[in-house]
C-alpha cells in the first residue's frame, strides 16, 4: 500500500471505493510522484482529511466529511499528460497567482506534470484556503443543528 503509512486521515475504501495507489497506478509513471507529493501535502495540512477514492473517475477527493460536493475540499485527478489539484469551491478562494482554470459555477483547478510545482507557495496557499472553508461551512451547520462539526485544527505547516 505504499504510501498509506505515513497518512493519517480517514480514508473509506471499499469495493466502490478503492484505495490511493490505485488512483496512482493509473497514471503514467512520471506522473506517481506528482500524485503522492500532492497528497502528502494535503495530509500535511489537515491532519484530519477524509479521503475517497471513485476510481472511474480517476480521482482522489479529500474534504472534512464524506460528502463529494458540501464537505470535500480538493482532489488529485489523473489524466493522461498531466495531474489536476481540483478545487470543490474554487471561486471562494484567493488565487493571486492566477493559477486556477475553470469558469464553471464551482469547481477550479490547476494542471501539474512536476513534483516541484506541487511545492509552490501559491499551491499551498489554495490548499489551506479551501481547507479552512471547509472546516468553517462544518462548523457553522453543526451550530445550525446539522451533524457534528469536526474540530477545527490548524492547517498550518
Amino acid at each position: 500500500m505504499g504510501d498509506l503509512s505515513a497518512i493519517s486521515g480517514f480514508v473509506m475504501a471499499s469495493a466502490r471505493h478503492r484505495i490511493f495507489d490505485d488512483i496512482v497506478a493509473v497514471a503514467i509513471p512520471a506522473l506517481r510522484p506528482v500524485c503522492r507529493s500532492l497528497r502528502r501535502q494535503i495530509a500535511a495540512l489537515d491532519k484530519n482529511y477524509t479521503e475517497i477514492i471513485w476510481f472511474k473517475q480517476r480521482i482522489a477527493s479529500f474534504g472534512v466529511g464524506p460528502k463529494k460536493m458540501s464537505e470535500h475540499y480538493a482532489y488529485i485527478a489523473v489524466h493522461a499528460t498531466h495531474v489536476n489539484l481540483g478545487f470543490y469551491h474554487g471561486p471562494a478562494l484567493t488565487d493571486r497567482a492566477r493559477l486556477l482554470k475553470g469558469a464553471g459555477k464551482k469547481l477550479r483547478h490547476i494542471s501539474i506534470t512536476d513534483v516541484a510545482s506541487t511545492r509552490k507557495a501559491a499551491v499551498t496557499s489554495l490548499l489551506r484556503q479551501a481547507i479552512a472553508d471547509r472546516v468553517r461551512v462544518s462548523v457553522a451547520g453543526a451550530r445550525l443543528g446539522g451533524r457534528p462539526a469536526r474540530a477545527a485544527t490548524s492547517t498550518a505547516s
